[in-house]
């Protein structure tokens, strides 16, 4: 008889991070919430309901404080979250221990004030897209996400290093690898991107050409997405940018330690083409209540196609319940 496998549990760190974010709203004169993310997430417009159904169920102040960290998602998720919590607050401060990059820097960009760390980082916030008419990774027979910088410096060397006139047309070439429509795409969600920015910072920065100088900057004045802008660079660009006290980025820091035990590889392998995945990849957290987006799922290899397909999806929100000692988990409902 096969032995069953004991499936990998990710630990509920409920009192642990409680007890530090206890800590951290004694030093703040507003509201503190965690808007966390693993490197296996991303931020999504979906994430708007769940943050909605946190924060509108309890008294609030008129300042914010939140602690965002994240590698990245969707802007129109970060210009919608944006929309929410102003609703809900007067003024917003961004707290910025660590990565903050993409969507999560457009996040990032609707509050009143930044506060960065020593280790922090935003990013460049040009958009890359995976279109259906992507080029094919041939290793991995995955599609290949395709950027507008990418395809303006390549269009720029091209008429840099061409030597005669007579040269095709650089789109003739590219055009053998790249489809014509993921061009136009790119090029779209470069306009969106841009666009989505500039309304972003409007929430608070009044002055529409300066909201549109920085939000031309992020897009396109980098040569790399995920260049690490630091506070002094930020400052350069024009944002509301300060450095955190060391008090608030300590806690902050040791919050995070807790979120990535929460967050490890949940993986269990079954055997060599089927594994579980029960990992944590969200967690949305104030004084007295935790919430995270937990992945929970089979995963089979096909051998024929290369590629994994998932079964048994029992994914969803899950908020932590706290009673006495006994700490427990059910699933959270967001509409």
């Amino acid at each position: 008889m096969k032995e069953k496998i004991e499936t990998k549990k990710p630990p509920i760190l409920y009192k642990e991070t409680q007890k530090t974010i206890k800590k951290i709203q004694s030093k703040l004169k507003g509201d503190f919430f965690s808007y966390w993310i693993s490197d296996s997430g991303s931020l999504v417009q979906e994430d708007v309901f769940s943050i909605f159904k946190v924060l509108n169920n309890s008294e609030r102040k008129n300042t914010l404080y939140l602690f965002i960290k994240s590698d990245g998602g969707s802007g129109k998720g970060a210009l919608r979250i944006i929309h929410l919590l102003r609703n809900f607050y007067k003024k917003i401060y961004a707290l910025i221990p660590l990565d903050c990059a993409s969507a999560a820097t457009m996040l990032a960009l609707g509050a009143d004030q930044i506060l960065m760390g020593p280790l922090a980082y935003l990013s460049a916030i040009d958009t890359s897209i995976t279109h259906d008419l992507s080029p094919i990774d041939e290793k991995y027979n995955d599609k290949v996400s395709v950027s507008q910088n990418e395809l303006d410096r390549v269009l720029k060397l091209w008429d840099e290093k061409k030597v005669e006139k007579k040269e095709n047309n650089p789109y003739q070439s590219l055009y053998n690898y790249i489809h014509p429509l993921v061009f136009g795409s790119v090029d779209r969600a470069s306009t969106l991107s841009i666009n989505l920015t500039t309304e972003i910072l409007s929430y608070h920065l009044k002055d529409e050409d300066e909201a549109k100088r920085i939000s031309n900057h992020l897009n396109s004045a980098y040569p790399s997405h995920g260049y690490p802008i630091t506070s002094k660079e930020a400052k350069k660009i024009g944002l509301n940018v300060k450095e955190m006290p060391p008090q608030i980025n300590e806690l902050l820091l040791s919050l995070n330690g807790f979120y990535s035990e929460m967050a490890q590889n949940a993986q269990t392998d079954y055997d060599e083409k089927n594994y579980h995945d029960n990992s944590i990849i969200k967690i949305l957290e104030k004084e007295g209540e935790q919430v995270f987006f937990q992945k929970e799922k089979d995963w089979h290899y096909l051998t024929e196609e290369r590629r994994y397909i998932s079964m048994n999806e029992e994914s969803s929100w899950r908020r932590v319940l706290a009673k006495g000692k006994k700490i427990s988990v059910e699933k959270f409902y967001v509409r």
